[in-house]
């Protein structure tokens, strides 16, 4: 079987490290590789403009705002 060369470097590091044969190395690395988590970007949440400026403050003109003086 033939490797790149960085993974033929890091085959021979751990089974200099270990003191195990070529199979073994594969395995164990192979196996890291497996459980490793890839990472995730950050989450960001998403706007839209509603093209209303609405103050939050008050819940209760917010909804007047948005559904009428009449939906109390």
């Amino acid at each position: 079987m033939e490797f790149d060369a960085d993974t033929t470097r890091a085959i021979e590091a751990l089974r200099r490290e270990r003191g195990m044969g070529v199979s073994e190395a594969v395995n164990e690395l192979v196996r890291r590789g497996l459980l490793a988590q890839p990472a995730r970007p950050p989450f960001r949440q998403r706007t839209a403009s509603l093209g209303v400026g609405i103050d939050v403050s008050s819940v209760a003109d917010a909804l007047e705002v948005l559904d009428g003086p009449t939906s109390r």
